[in-house]
């Protein structure tokens, strides 16, 4: 019988300021309450990958530093991933976009779903890291978290919390439901092709 899947949230900013672990701790309560997935928190802290200067691409070439084999490792066994991610100029992180330049067949046919923050919700971040996403054969999500500058700051300045804004938590459940049909899906397509492969 297949083990229950495996999400991971992960945390796409380093900086020493960052937000990001205060919707990603929110996220984690409301999916470990729903009881039907694990999920746990993966923080790009603890990957310290080098910029990215291999001679090929890991499609093509075998990863040789330790940490980036560290992350492809973590990556590979989860079953989906919930990126929180902050919008840098229109776009992601360099350290989230390093870090998926050390990656290819680990993420591949398992969903992803996206928690964006800051100007706009970081929907123009997001809307980059589903075309990236959809490179390394990741299935986006369409439901996503998109936090706007109001709550942002009410909670940076205001002490204020996600309480304070009701109408984000069902956007929360919306984008778990979705994401934990797709995550069971695909794990049962990527286990039965395991299987008949074996055989």
């Amino acid at each position: 019988m297949s083990s229950k899947p495996r999400i991971g949230i992960i945390l796409s900013t380093t900086r020493e300021t960052r937000f990001a672990d205060r919707p990603a701790q929110w996220v984690l309560d409301i999916a470990k309450a729903r009881g039907d997935t694990d999920y746990e928190i993966v923080d790009l802290r603890d990957f310290p990958i080098p910029f990215f200067d291999a001679v090929g691409s890991p499609r093509f070439v075998p990863q040789t530093n330790e940490v980036a084999l560290r992350w492809a490792r973590k990556v590979s066994e989860l079953d989906g991933y919930i990126f929180v991610t902050a919008e840098y100029n229109r776009s992601i992180s360099g350290v989230l976009k390093n870090a998926l330049d050390h990656i290819y067949d680990e993420p591949a046919r398992k969903p992803a779903a996206f928690v964006g923050y800051g100007a706009v919700g970081a929907a123009r971040a997001v809307e980059q890291l589903r075309l990236m996403a959809v490179e390394l054969s990741m299935v986006p999500m369409k439901a996503g978290v998109h936090i706007n500058m109001e709550p942002l700051l009410g909670m940076l300045r205001g002490g204020k919390d996600f309480a304070d804004y009701d109408y984000l938590a069902p956007t929360v459940t919306a984008m778990l439901d979705e994401l934990a049909w797709y995550t069971k899906t695909l794990k049962a397509g990527r286990e039965a092709e395991a299987l008949e492969q074996a055989a």
